[in-house]
């Protein structure tokens, strides 16, 4: 195992389009979303066993998730556990990571994935991380994993590249962020565009000279951090480093600037688990086609999800193509096919009620 090989795992977000499962207090990275005993922070970390050691895992999150990291993943260390004080997008999360890393070792090539999505083929996604390490370990590049796209989802990221049969890793073309259906559909046809996965891999003087370059203001503020990380100041100095560090996604402050990235095709059974509906889509169905979790009675029901706490029993009878969801005393039932309403949900109930966000 090269012990130069580090594991950024980015646990900081709400995941409110998963509402009512997902909550403020307990995001859904923190939940066991697919009902196979481990949560999806915990199913992160062990996907990293044998391409780097446990002290080589950091796990980046809000404030006040630490304590749910801790328990999740009692074999971290207090100091791979990185704080951060208020949510500022990707940007300045990654940044930490990799300053703090710099110093421990200045030749760490650094795996940056996010905590709450699923990979199937758990074997081929090792193989392939092995394969982006070893390209990104021999030369001054950016790696990200690129999905073959089976339909045209407008809740991803594409990338389109320069085919280059020669090459392990594809030079990235342009990068289009959720883009409408009628240009997604454009994308699939023509054959050269793969979902953005998410995952990055780069060496750290690489990341870090590439925020000199494209938000020379991040790289500015964290510059000043090399007397106080891995000390009692480094809480004090994240604290004020995040006061000024705007909210911008290492995407589009970096990726979609930079030359020097390239894409690896990849298929590992990737899902970013966004939505109730990319939920509904990879768990199995019953012959109704209903994934059904919790304590549930359905009479004439089909196409739907349906997840319950389980400590109550839910009868359903004539649903087609909806999403019921209960937790924590709420219950929300929605047409799958306007999911995208969720979030104004979120609004509204915060408003009339914020005990249930």
């Amino acid at each position: 195992m090269n012990q130069n090989n580090y594991v950024v795992i980015m646990a900081g977000g709400i995941g409110s389009r998963f509402w009512p499962f997902s909550r403020v207090k307990h995001p859904k990275q923190f939940h066991d979303v697919l009902g196979q005993g481990r949560t999806m922070l915990q199913q992160t970390s062990l996907r990293f066993e044998g391409v780097c050691p446990n002290e080589n895992i950091f796990v980046v999150t809000n404030k006040d998730y630490v304590g749910l990291v801790k328990e999740q993943l009692p074999f971290l260390y207090d100091d791979q556990i990185l704080s951060e004080p208020i949510g500022r997008n990707t940007a300045p999360c990654v940044a930490y990571a990799a300053y703090k890393i710099r110093q421990k070792n200045p030749h760490a090539i650094i795996i940056v994935a996010p905590s709450d999505h699923v990979i199937f083929y758990e074997d081929q996604f090792r193989e392939q991380i092995r394969i982006a390490l070893d390209e990104a370990g021999r030369d001054n590049i950016m790696i990200t994993m690129g999905i073959k796209p089976s339909s045209p989802d407008t809740g991803y990221g594409y990338i389109q590249y320069h085919e280059d049969h020669n090459s392990k890793i594809q030079k990235v073309k342009t990068f289009t962020e959720k883009p409408v259906f009628e240009l997604a559909q454009k994308f699939i046809e023509s054959g050269d565009f793969v979902w953005n996965a998410g995952i990055f891999i780069f060496g750290v003087q690489t990341i870090i000279s590439a925020f000199e370059q494209f938000l020379p203001e991040v790289a500015e503020t964290f510059e000043e951090s090399k007397s106080m990380l891995w000390t009692s100041e480094e809480n004090n100095f994240i604290q004020r480093a995040y006061s000024q560090c705007k909210n911008i996604s290492i995407d589009y402050g970096i990726m979609e600037k930079a030359s020097n990235v390239f894409v690896l095709l990849s298929d590992f059974g990737w899902s970013d688990l966004g939505t109730w509906k990319s939920l509904y889509d990879i768990l199995p169905k019953n012959s109704n086609g209903n994934v059904v979790q919790g304590n549930v009675l359905t009479y004439n029901t089909t196409n739907c999800i349906i997840k319950t706490s389980g400590d109550k029993m839910v009868v359903i009878n004539g649903l087609d193509n909806f999403i019921v969801a209960e937790h924590d005393n709420v219950i929300m039932i929605c047409r799958k096919d306007e999911e995208q309403k969720v979030k104004d949900f979120v609004a509204d109930v915060k408003n009339k009620d914020s005990r249930f966000i």
